[in-house]
């Protein structure tokens, strides 16, 4: 069984795999401080039963010093398992046509493939994040460039930290666009307004690309639910597309 692990800067997402399917998957808050011990035993006791069953573990990190600790981990806990870990030098089979492609983060690569593999087709995949990660992939699986945008929760943080009289609230839609109170207003910014510029930002990029028509855009990340629904361009959700990407790039350099 394959184990996948992706580092964001909020969450780390960690997946089991049993060819292609994903048999089960898990989401933790990311600590920076955290050690290759600590991550060892949170993988152990999540993987139960299934822990001596992993053959081969794929991981990838958009926090430096868990890298670090990743890679500590790797090295004392599956030393015997074979493993990747995506980084400039692994082999993805995906073209960065980017003006520097060292600065592409390896969490849009897995996405980039992982998009292409099961769609063929130009895609723009939305990663809600910490960031939003908005990457727009060419027919032949290249990555053209992207979009980076504040997150959802950095936007509520920023409102709560910045104006006196808001406060933080809970991130749902409200009974309507026209907010009846300032935690409706709130809301209805954050979610609407948030669908808003996503649809805007498609529009966009479809008038940029040579066949608009195919066009699929594809939500991930922990925060897609919130405007799944009200964004229209949104054509499908894969809360596992970067697991999926990561056991894709396992798999070529495997071979």
């Amino acid at each position: 069984m394959l184990l996948t692990v992706d580092v964001g800067n909020t969450n780390t997402a960690f997946g089991l795999h049993n060819g292609a399917d994903l048999l089960r998957d898990w989401r933790v808050r990311t600590d920076p401080r955290t050690t290759a011990d600590e991550l060892a035993m949170t993988l152990r006791g999540l993987l139960g039963e299934h822990a001596d069953r992993v053959s081969g573990v794929a991981a990838l990190s958009t926090v430096p010093v868990v890298l670090r600790e990743v890679r500590a981990m790797l090295a004392k806990y599956y030393k015997r398992v074979p493993s990747v870990i995506v980084e400039p030098g692994v082999r993805t089979g995906v073209p960065l046509l980017v003006d520097n492609p060292k600065e592409v983060g390896s969490d849009r690569v897995a996405n980039t493939l992982a998009a292409h593999d099961a769609f063929q087709t130009p895609c723009v995949v939305i990663d809600f994040g910490t960031i939003t990660n908005v990457d727009v992939i060419s027919a032949k699986g290249e990555l053209l460039g992207g979009v980076f945008m504040p997150g959802i929760e950095i936007s509520v943080d920023a409102l709560a930290a910045r104006a006196a009289a808001l406060r933080k609230v809970e991130v749902v839609r409200p009974r309507s666009v026209i907010g009846k109170s300032t935690v409706e207003c709130l809301q209805s910014g954050i979610v609407y307004g948030y669908a808003s510029q996503i649809d805007g930002l498609v529009a966009r990029i479809a008038k940029e690309l040579d066949h608009p028509d195919d066009l699929e855009v594809i939500a991930t990340g922990g925060l897609a639910t919130l405007v799944l629904g009200e964004a229209g361009t949104i054509t499908h959700h894969r809360p596992d597309l970067t697991l999926q990407g990561l056991r894709l790039i396992y798999e070529r350099n495997q071979r």
